[in-house]
């Protein structure tokens, strides 16, 4: 079984666009180095790569949950823009996305 496949899935992520050049910063760093963030649920479905589908405020992203990659990703109807790049980290309920 593979991690599109295995266990429960958890319900909400966040997703930051953040600049390539700022790959390797921790999480807290991403946040703040984000051109776009926003707390994207689960759907129910999984996505033609196969992971769970989440969506929220015009983003459709599918995750793979064991290892938050972001397989797949529509902004706004559209792919990113190049030397973008999409950062899934859980979801703090404490926390509100900034832009």
């Amino acid at each position: 079984m593979n991690a599109a496949e295995s266990g429960p899935h958890p319900q909400r992520f966040e997703i930051l666009i953040v600049p390539e050049h700022v790959n390797g910063l921790a999480n807290a760093d991403l946040a703040t180095a984000a051109i776009r963030a926003t707390v994207v649920t689960a759907t129910g479905e999984r996505g033609a790569s196969g992971y769970p589908r989440y969506a929220g405020n015009g983003v459709v992203a599918d995750i793979d949950p064991a290892t938050q990659t972001v397989e797949a990703l529509l902004v706004d109807g559209a792919e990113l823009d190049y030397g973008l790049s999409a950062r899934a980290v859980p979801h703090d309920p404490h926390h509100t996305p900034l832009n």
